[in-house]
């Protein structure tokens, strides 16, 4: 059977903690989001449990009428226990290196694993549709499973939010990226 699954970056967040909230303009973004996702079938909605990462999804769901799932192994990936003052180089060459691990962090090809393993069963739910909402590392880490040559360039590309579309068909597999067709705001917004 075909299955398609919506990657999503989450939306523009106040900071980075588990519990960091959306921003004004994040909420904006997020609602969105629900309005364009909203015509497309979505079955299943999967989030990770930050706070920003459900924040971003919430509208949708409630729209649809669906349950707002969480799964641990969407998480951000932590790259160092430590806050690294270099912390751009090191995420770059993690990126080249997956089994780079640094103390009190997770390795590109853990985090990876994880990600593909919670794709995998998002796969084997019985709905076709599923939107599945991480945060921009192991977003890149799951576009560079489906593509290697994704890299540190590509995620400096994501946006928030991000959307890419992951079509299984046939035994293929097809990744699109479609930020541009979302709307930056929506109409009925006065602010």
């Amino acid at each position: 059977m075909d299955k398609t699954v919506y990657l999503i970056r989450h939306c523009e967040t106040s900071g980075q903690a588990p519990d960091a909230p959306l921003t004004p303009k994040g909420i904006e973004q997020a609602e969105a989001l629900g309005e364009w996702l909203f015509e497309k079938s979505i079955g299943r909605i999967v989030s990770s449990p930050y706070v920003r990462a459900c924040q971003s999804v919430a509208p949708l769901a409630d729209r649809l009428g669906l349950p707002l799932e969480t799964d641990e192994r969407l998480i951000e990936r932590a790259l160092s226990g430590t806050s690294l003052p270099d912390w751009k180089d090191r995420l770059a060459a993690s990126f080249t290196d997956p089994d780079q691990c640094l103390p009190g962090g997770e390795s590109s090809r853990a985090a990876m694993a994880r990600g593909v393993a919670a794709i995998r069963d998002a796969l084997s739910h019985p709905a076709t549709t599923t939107v599945i909402v991480t945060h921009g590392n192991l977003l890149a880490l799951l576009l560079k499973h489906f593509d290697d040559a994704v890299g540190f360039a590509e995620w400096e590309r994501l946006t928030n939010p991000d959307v890419y579309r992951v079509r299984y068909v046939g035994g293929a597999t097809h990744v699109e990226r479609l930020v541009q067709e979302m709307p930056t705001r929506r109409s009925d917004t006065v602010r």
